[in-house]
């Protein structure tokens, strides 16, 4: 008798596991058993172009900067020609 129960029980199990994996929860976890993927290339290219940018913007902001110290120093110095003596450039410059 209990080889017929297991022989049904194994019967009954096949169809409800092709149920399981065919679902989303099945393809959920057969993704997280992969692993982490790899990033595709244009994702990757993408994302150097990003932190290409990213770079390009941090220096503009510095040059910036620069500038708006300069500007100031001139225009300090165009304010009270009588201190000019005084006045100091900004450092870096």
């Amino acid at each position: 008798m209990s080889v017929i129960a297991l022989f049904l029980l194994v019967a009954l199990l096949i169809p409800i596991l092709g149920i399981v994996v065919d679902s989303p929860i099945g393809r959920a976890l057969a993704r997280r058993l992969e692993g982490p993927q790899q990033t595709p290339p244009d994702v990757a290219a993408l994302a150097k172009r990003v932190e290409l940018l990213e770079a390009e913007v941090d220096d503009l902001n510095r040059s910036m900067q620069t500038l708006q110290d300069e500007s100031a120093f001139l225009q300090r110095l165009l304010a009270d020609p009588s201190s000019r003596a005084t006045l100091q450039p900004p450092p870096g410059s």
